[in-house]
């Protein structure tokens, strides 16, 4: 397992423990120099979506791997969490589907 893969493994774990919905691990290696992967999921209210971001942080900080940025906290509406090579969001369910992070992101725009 690759370190980038390991990290992946301990944020998803994360955000299970914490009852995240929708999962989507992106690679956008060959797009952008921001990151190599986005991890995109939504919460069912603010304190769930900060309850996700803690328990990433916790999990991640266990493992000896500290974020850089963290934007977003208070309102719980979109939360970033950037650990370089992997950049977070969560969103509340209402901002994911009005940002649709996703298809931004997609290779094939026509497709979505």
């Amino acid at each position: 397992m690759t370190e980038v893969e390991k990290k992946l493994s301990i944020i998803t774990d994360a955000i299970d423990d914490k009852k995240g919905i929708d999962i989507k691990v992106m690679d956008i290696s060959g797009m952008t120099t921001i990151a190599d992967y986005f991890v995109i999921v939504s919460g069912n209210s603010s304190v769930q979506s900060q309850s996700i971001a803690d328990g990433i942080d916790e999990k991640m900080s266990e493992q000896g791997y500290e974020k850089t940025a963290r934007d977003g906290y208070q309102s719980g509406r979109w939360i970033l969490l950037d650990y370089e090579d992997i950049i977070v969001h969560i969103f509340h369910k209402e901002e994911r589907e009005y940002y649709k992070l996703e298809r931004l992101w997609t290779e094939d725009k026509d497709n979505n």
